[in-house]
């Protein structure tokens, strides 16, 4: 029997990012399918979340997602450019944000044909794997590819549904906000969430229970 399962994701959270390439891996090795639900991020949702901070989150994060990155061997670095367009200095996130709403839309337009979580660990690799100027050339193009999508047809759909697009992007935020949480990247299992990229063995063996099997 096929397990299902959703995971809440966004494009500019690093935890999300060290987090997918594991999910997409169980459900490569387990009768499992995980279905991508792209959420704006903080940035969008919370435009003065950075501002109100404690002043020890940013450096404790920095620190923390380059010993998880370590830890697990995942190739990591600092997004270049960010996906949020953002003042260094003052954190005054930009009204305009073409980066993640150009990626999220393609993450949802993938999720639609359900190879939103392939897509999402390809696009990841180049957003924090290091890759320059990501948003630019057939960078993300070649994600659409190794996800098995017809990247031109994408590109049209994301061009011509944006607001379609985008409703469904507010749904997903809304599906797991009813699930019991907020933040990503979350998985939710039978009504159950899982939050955080260190949450994986645990929804594994809660799957396990239910009879998750090997494929």
């Amino acid at each position: 029997m096929t397990l299902t399962a959703e995971l809440y994701f966004s494009f500019r959270s690093p935890y999300s990012y060290l987090s997918v390439g594991r999910y997409r891996a169980m459900a490569e090795e387990y009768d499992l399918d995980i279905t991508l639900r792209p959420v704006w991020p903080l940035a969008i949702r919370e435009p003065d979340f950075f501002e109100r901070n404690h002043p020890n989150w940013l450096a404790y994060t920095l620190r923390d997602m380059m010993r998880v990155a370590q830890f697990h061997a995942i190739p990591f670095g600092p997004p270049r450019p960010d996906p949020i367009v953002q003042d260094a200095a003052t954190r005054k996130i930009a009204a305009e944000q073409p980066y993640i709403r150009r990626v999220t839309r393609m993450g949802q337009a993938a999720a639609r044909r359900g190879r939103g979580l392939v897509f999402a660990h390809e696009a990841g690799q180049l957003i924090w794997g290091g890759q320059e100027n990501w948003h630019e050339g057939d960078h993300l193009a070649g994600a659409l590819t190794r996800a098995a999508l017809d990247a031109a047809e994408i590109d049209r759909e994301v061009a011509a549904e944006e607001d379609t697009l985008d409703a469904e992007i507010a749904a997903n935020q809304d599906s797991l906000e009813a699930s019991g949480h907020w933040g990503v990247p979350t998985l939710v299992f039978e009504g159950e969430p899982f939050f955080g990229q260190d949450r994986i063995e645990m929804a594994r063996w809660r799957m396990e229970q239910q009879g998750l099997a090997k494929r």
